[in-house]
């Protein structure tokens, strides 16, 4: 795909913050310090062609973004500053105006007018969108000399690709997006933003914490063993009916502990968590590991505002025999998921911080867990709202930077209701049993006839 990048400007806050800014990075930051940048991808079709000629898209959709993104900036301007650390170690985020080495927000304009939206919007993988989305590859810890947030705005055949890299040392999916819904609210008019981030990081945690963090680390890195296998990624489409099937089937069995029924994240995770298992031909004895980075904001005691501009996730761990979890109908593994999930309380996430701090470990994907389904993102984030005057996106997706085999994200399904899109990394032949797994697709056999729809989503109860 020929992509032309034909600008690259700084945007700042449109009114200067006064003083010097500082933000220690707490224990929910600094984990991810060696993860890469995180990267969204949203799909934008215009309905107009006049707005993708010239000079009208330029000032009415180019002009607009900065516009909007400065006045935004006035108060999420901690993703306008820099990462810093002091000289025993300790991390910090901080925004000055005088400082000459903060240029705020990166902002390129590209072009590729031999892309359509339908091109990329069929695209499972992320080899294609690599050029839209900036910063591949690119450590969090490199935020110490580069922007936290940069973004790539692509005018296509008929239509926009708006590609954004943010430090995910600085912020989680949850801050994300109340970013970015606060962008598209400037864009379509509105004066304030309706929701103020909460940008006290001291509330969360206060605790000094000192690395010796001079290089980035590969987060993929191993213990000198085996190259990580090659991946290939594709995108679940659960419909609402699906999920609703799905969720069914996990409750069908009540429970005899008296635990409450099963969350659509509990059946959906599990039945992918089991199906995955399944098609890893793993021994029965094998330990296969579950993981989820959960948001801790209601969790903490006394709890966070969800405006809270940070991050606040912990990775919550289980996992269970091979066996065990493709022996046993989709409860079992629900069961074991809702079971680490209420675990997780107030106690228990002090507890781990205060371990971290007695010895912090940056994270690496290996540390996810052995043959593992790790979740990351949420369906509760409202996606396809964030609208900046022309319509809602076609899609939404992550970028390349970190996956892992068994990484999954989970977002709100464009269809709306329940449903929900799964986008996973595994390799190339479990991927390839997974898309055969009728099970998995739910794909029901009524006289002999499949009511799939031939591509590997199925029509009524299953994917689409």
């Amino acid at each position: 795909m020929k992509i032309k990048i034909t600008s690259k400007t700084h945007v700042k806050p449109n009114k200067p913050i006064l003083g010097k800014q500082q933000f220690q990075l707490t224990t929910f930051d600094l984990p991810y310090l060696a993860f890469y940048y995180n990267q969204k991808f949203l799909l934008y079709k215009f309905q107009n062609p006049l707005d993708l000629e010239e000079p009208t898209f330029q000032n009415n959709v180019v002009e607009k973004l900065k516009d909007g993104l400065s006045s935004v900036l006035e108060d999420f301007y901690q993703l306008a500053g820099k990462l810093a650390k002091d000289d025993e170690g300790v991390f910090r985020v901080e925004y000055d105006a005088d400082d000459e080495e903060i240029n705020g927000v990166e902002f390129s304009v590209a072009e590729a007018p031999d892309v359509s939206v339908g091109d990329l919007t069929v695209e499972d993988g992320t080899s294609k969108l690599e050029e839209f989305v900036p910063y591949s590859r690119i450590s969090n810890l490199e935020g110490l000399s580069r922007p936290l947030l940069v973004i790539q705005v692509t005018k296509l055949k008929d239509g926009l690709a708006m590609g954004l890299a943010l430090n995910h040392a600085v912020l989680d999916g949850t801050a994300t997006w109340h970013f970015m819904s606060s962008w598209a609210e400037i864009c379509r008019g509105a004066k304030t933003i309706s929701t103020q981030p909460f940008l006290d990081r001291a509330k969360a945690r206060d605790t000094r914490v000192k690395l010796d963090l001079t290089a980035p680390k590969d987060p993929n890195a191993g213990d000198g063993a085996a190259e990580p296998p090659q991946l290939v990624e594709k995108v679940f489409r659960f419909s609402d009916s699906a999920i609703h099937t799905i969720k069914s089937r996990a409750n069908s069995a009540i429970p005899s502990d008296g635990s409450k029924p099963f969350s659509t994240f509990q059946s959906l995770t599990s039945h992918i968590w089991r199906h995955v298992t399944l098609a890893r031909g793993l021994k029965p004895e094998d330990i296969t590991v579950f993981t989820v980075f959960a948001d801790c904001r209601r969790r903490v005691d006394p709890p966070m505002p969800e405006e809270y501009f940070g991050n606040m996730i912990q990775a919550i761990f289980t996992g269970t025999a091979a066996g065990l979890l493709a022996a046993h109908g989709p409860e079992f593994g629900a069961s074991v998921v809702q079971k680490a999930i209420v675990a997780h309380d107030a106690r228990v996430v002090d507890a781990r911080n205060e371990e971290w701090e007695k010895s912090p470990k940056i994270f690496q994907f290996k540390d996810a867990g052995v043959n593992c389904v790790a979740v990351g993102s949420s369906p509760r984030f409202k996606v396809y709202e964030v609208d900046f005057g022309w319509g809602k996106p076609e899609t939404v997706r992550s970028g390349s930077n970190n996956r892992f085999n068994g990484m999954m994200y989970l977002y709100q399904g464009k269809a709306g209701g329940i449903s929900i899109d799964v986008e996973i990394s595994l390799e190339a032949h479990v991927m390839e049993k997974l898309e055969q797994s009728k099970e998995f697709l739910l794909i029901e056999e009524e006289d002999g006839k499949s009511l799939s729809n031939g591509n590997g989503n199925a029509n009524g109860n299953g994917l689409v």
